[in-house]
């Protein structure tokens, strides 16, 4: 059967150690070798001081980057991307709505041998108790994905999601995403990678293990998602594999404050 490998990971900017941890990342990366991963929490600026985390993580790799963040964000504001080792023949990004945190999701389509592959990279809002901010996001989010992959557009595979939701599994707006709720009088329904073809265990991304997320004191939670609106009638779509990936330091380095998760889907 065939398949496309997809992750995600936030990579917590430039916090922490940030030279070391991009060596973590970049090596992790060339060992897993997705065909495509989105990455969140990029720093990307130009001019004098340019900066593109994308593109230094990319360097070398044999990825092609797609880069996007919300109109409002500042000039150093965070960004989402995309690297994929097929080329990127379109993209676009989309501002979400809520506070002042500049939420947006960046599409990138895909010219993947299996066809088309339209490819979400998002980071909804953070605060805990923020849930309801994060059901407008989840709304608007998936009314984007449906603009850029309609259901009836020939030759496409079904679009895949991925981010950090910085929400747990029984959340609504996650509910939501899995089609087990419904908001504001719409629902939809995309595959949970891990939940269906996980190994069963809590799929923790967000560790009081990793010293950076301890710092904040938070609980052990799984909020960083691969989501597929699939299968589809022939199908593409269906979640084969999935696991927590980039959960272990090199030496004292940790390549984030959090986890990632990489998926292997049927095309």
């Amino acid at each position: 059967m065939a398949a496309v490998t997809v992750a995600t990971l936030n990579i917590w900017n430039r916090l922490g150690p940030w030279e070391a941890r991009l060596d973590v990342i970049r090596s992790e990366l060339g060992r897993l070798l997705p065909d495509v991963i989105g990455l969140q929490e990029i720093i990307f600026m130009q001019g004098e001081h340019e900066v593109n985390q994308a593109e230094d993580i990319a360097r070398g790799l044999g990825y092609q980057v797609a880069l996007g963040r919300g109109v409002d964000a500042t000039p150093w504001g965070l960004c989402n991307a995309v690297l994929s080792r097929w080329p990127i023949t379109r993209s676009a990004t989309f501002s979400l709505p809520g506070t002042t945190e500049s939420r947006s999701v960046v599409f990138a389509e895909i010219d993947s041998p299996g066809g088309k592959l339209p490819f979400f990279s998002t980071h909804l809002n953070w605060k805990l108790d923020e849930g309801h901010v994060r059901e407008q996001q989840v709304r608007a989010l998936t009314s984007f994905v449906r603009k850029m992959a309609p259901a009836e557009s020939p030759g496409s595979l079904p679009p895949v999601v991925v981010g950090d939701f910085n929400a747990e599994p029984d959340s609504d707006e996650i509910r939501y995403m899995r089609g087990l709720t419904s908001l504001g009088g719409t629902s939809v329904y995309f595959a949970d990678c891990f939940a269906v073809a996980g190994d069963g265990s809590r799929g923790t991304t967000f560790a009081r293990r990793n010293p950076y997320a301890l710092a904040l004191r938070e609980p052990d939670r799984r909020i960083d998602y691969i989501f597929v609106a699939g299968p589809d009638e022939k199908l593409r779509g269906e979640p084969l594999s999935a696991r927590v990936c980039f959960d272990e330091p090199a030496g004292e380095v940790w390549p984030s404050d959090h986890f990632g998760v990489i998926a292997t889907i049927s095309t």
